[in-house]
């Protein structure tokens, strides 16, 4: 580790900002950029993360355009340089990104990225990963939400087959936000009874593994099985209860087509309904998950 990947970690442990997965991240990032800084020419043993300026950004970003990073790729990890400049106290060393011609990422596709478990082998993985992708499948939690999950907090002093909904914690949530989200099918009631007769008081991640130590373990079994990140049941999840709640299936499933005056307000009510269910603050979102009408 050299002198300017030293700082940067100096400055990752004093400032946690964020989820265990978001902090991972930004740390794994930062450090790949002060290699990519390395690789270019700079003596980054003898820079401090202070050191750094605009011509260190602008040599990044070509590097990653010459590479053919993606639009959205390039976007997040200009977050996480803003976060860094923010942290060393050169908030304005980063300009915006359409000034660095960086093009609007098209969040809403209308592409069905959604995943089934219906061809996949959950016997291939270990128990506490296995209700943790159940439990994803069951409610679209987020993979840190699945596996922080802890079934008697989430309960409420309920039994699985009596509970009208699940409580998900704060400290498990991006945010930090608080949420419930009910309970409408035996297939969920089933999930909660497992989770619950594996975990008892505890949570997904068993007693004696860190939650680092455990993701890097989910990630190595679900890629192994064909699942990647699961964020495709997450997908699953919203497009289904859509259906469950408008009677009908969303653009990204069932294409675009018009809508009656009945159908437009089931349509705003159930977008509403999935982006609270799914943690999210912003309607918007949900067409990442939904398709929208208006893309013909």
């Amino acid at each position: 580790m050299d002198k300017l990947q030293y700082g940067i970690n100096h400055i990752i442990s004093r400032n946690r900002d964020g989820s265990h997965a978001t902090q991972s991240n930004r740390k794994r990032m930062l450090m790949m950029f002060a290699e990519q800084l390395k690789d270019a020419g700079y003596k980054t043993n003898n820079m401090r993360p202070s050191d750094l300026k605009g011509r260190h950004i602008n040599t990044l970003l070509r590097q990653w355009q010459n590479d053919k990073v993606s639009t959205g790729t390039i976007k997040n990890r200009m977050s996480n340089l803003r976060w860094l400049a923010d942290k060393i106290g050169k908030s304005d060393m980063i300009k915006d990104n359409a000034t660095y011609g960086i093009e609007d990422r098209k969040y809403i596709t209308n592409v069905d990225k959604s995943v089934t478990l219906e061809n996949i082998n959950l016997d291939n993985l270990s128990s506490h990963i296995r209700q943790s992708v159940e439990l994803q499948n069951a409610f679209g939690l987020r993979r840190e939400e699945s596996m922080k999950f802890s079934p008697s907090y989430a309960l409420g002093g309920y039994d699985p087959y009596s509970a009208p909904v699940i409580r998900i914690k704060p400290s498990w949530s991006k945010g930090g936000r608080y949420r419930e989200i009910p309970i409408t099918t035996d297939a969920q009631r089933d999930a909660l009874m497992a989770a619950l007769t594996l975990a008892g008081d505890g949570s997904l991640i068993p007693p004696d593994r860190s939650y680092k130590v455990h993701l890097g373990r989910f990630e190595r079994e679900t890629k192994a099985i064909g699942l990647g990140q699961t964020h495709g049941l997450r997908h699953l999840y919203a497009q289904n209860r859509y259906r469950e709640l408008t009677g009908f299936d969303c653009p990204a499933v069932g294409g675009v087509r018009d809508l009656t005056k009945e159908q437009k307000a089931a349509d705003l009510v159930a977008r509403q309904t999935i982006s609270n269910e799914l943690g999210h603050n912003r309607l918007s979102v949900t067409g990442i998950y939904l398709g929208s009408w208006s893309m013909k």
